[in-house]
């Protein structure tokens, strides 16, 4: 028997590096996720590529084989959750109806997205700027962040579109703190961020 098997002949769980009958063992996507979880324990900058073998149970010259580098990994980790929100913008529920049908759609769903795709959600929501794509993840979060102040301008023109815009998605992005999958179905999370932000907590 070999460290990486228990008793019964069957796979350890937790390692992306060796997973019993394949012949490949670990993906790019699989080696994007341990990444995106050691980002968000560690921070990026704290996390070298030693961590992130170790974390995947591979060598460093393995992980090399998919990624040219650590960077590398977190434009791809910003991009899956990049990919999520702005996909919502092109959901026929966000971009035709009344505007705030429209509203109420994309908040809906970036609470599934968060769910759904919470590392690397919580690893955009947790970037500093401190390099080139950071810098650029963070732009297009405010390009989307634009995109809902535009929309909270045809609902309400007695607000401030932008601070409403703002307190909107820190109602979803706040889930990163104590939101924990299995911890309350996705359906009646949407359900409850719904209630609080188009119904108020007070009637």
């Amino acid at each position: 028997m070999t460290s990486d098997e228990r008793s019964d002949g069957s796979a350890r769980p937790g390692r992306a590096g060796r997973r019993s009958g394949h012949a490949e063992p670990y993906t790019l996507a699989s080696l994007v996720e341990v990444a995106a979880r050691a980002f968000n324990e560690r921070g990026y900058d704290a996390t070298s590529m030693e961590d992130l073998s170790r974390a995947a149970g591979i060598t460093k010259s393995s992980f090399y084989h998919h990624v040219s580098g650590k960077e590398a990994l977190l434009r791809a980790a910003l991009d899956r959750a990049l990919d999520g929100l702005f996909g919502i913008l092109a959901e026929p529920g966000a971009s035709a109806g009344a505007p705030v049908d429209r509203l109420r759609h994309i908040v809906r769903r970036q609470v599934e997205v968060l769910a759904t795709e919470l590392p690397y959600v919580t690893l955009l929501l947790r970037l500093h700027g401190n390099t080139e794509t950071e810098r650029w993840a963070l732009a297009r979060r405010r390009e989307f962040d634009q995109t809902i102040a535009r929309l909270v301008a045809d609902v309400r023109s007695d607000v401030d579109p932008v601070v409403a815009a703002r307190l909107l998605s820190g109602t979803v992005n706040s889930l990163i703190e104590w939101y924990r999958p299995g911890r309350v179905p996705v359906a009646e999370l949407v359900e409850a961020v719904d209630r609080q932000v188009f119904e108020g907590l007070l009637r």
